[in-house]
């Protein structure tokens, strides 16, 4: 970890993450005691195969679900037991996402669909919106629909509307998974210039290039960590 990074602070602290989801008799423990930071500006890749508990951990991390015991900290600030107001707010002013389906409404235009979290939040950002556009290269793509768009350019939208209210923290679920591998490595770029303005990233993957591209990777196997490297 470099000195920056510690001077810098926690962007993540868990300790003893716990989620338990009640399947009629059973109980499914899908983290178990799950404990780990992440330094301010830092880029980790969460691994591990399918059931692992990567997205379930990327869920509670993006405050849309809440560990059943265990403690969170998103810049110094608990979340383990906001109410769901608080947690929609925090998400809205502190975390972007970014999703292996995109999920750009097709009726909207580039330009629309980056600036929709802005809209809901009540913000002007039309120079953000150009900034945007202009850093992820879609400038000239504005006007266009997501039908008109490739999956490259898609994952483009996604990222710049994930970013348009200035989060401190990306939370990307298989950013690649539905690109060749040309274009996803264009996203892995685009993800390692975002890191290197500061951005804290924490993305699930298994694309072992992304996973690379990251600081560090924490393994997840049946719920738990196995190692941090």
């Amino acid at each position: 970890m470099s000195a920056e990074h510690e001077q810098n602070g926690l962007a993540v602290s868990a300790r003893e993450l716990t989620k338990v989801y009640q399947r009629g008799r059973e109980q499914i423990r899908a983290l178990d005691k799950v404990t780990f930071e992440v330094q301010r500006g830092e880029f980790v890749a969460i691994i591990g195969p399918s059931g692992a508990g990567k997205t379930t951990l990327l869920n509670l991390l993006g405050c849309m679900d809440a560990p059943s015991s265990g403690t969170l900290k998103l810049f110094s600030r608990a979340v383990h037991d906001l109410k769901e107001q608080q947690r929609t707010h925090l998400r809205r002013d502190q975390i972007g996402f970014v999703f292996q389906h995109f999920g750009l409404l097709p009726t909207l235009t580039v330009a629309e669909n980056v600036a929709l979290p802005a809209f809901f939040a009540g913000r002007q950002a039309k120079d953000r919106l150009a900034q945007l556009l202009c850093k992820v290269g879609l400038e000239h793509r504005r006007d266009h629909r997501p039908h008109e768009l490739s999956g490259g350019e898609m994952q483009r939208v996604a990222i710049a509307r994930a970013l348009i209210n200035e989060p401190s923290l990306m939370l990307a679920d298989e950013p690649t998974g539905n690109l060749d591998s040309a274009t996803g490595q264009s996203i892995i770029g685009l993800f390692e210039q975002l890191n290197q303005d500061g951005l804290t990233i924490m993305v699930v993957t298994h694309n072992e290039i992304l996973g690379r591209a990251a600081h560090r990777q924490l393994e997840l196997r049946d719920g738990k960590l196995l190692e941090s490297r």
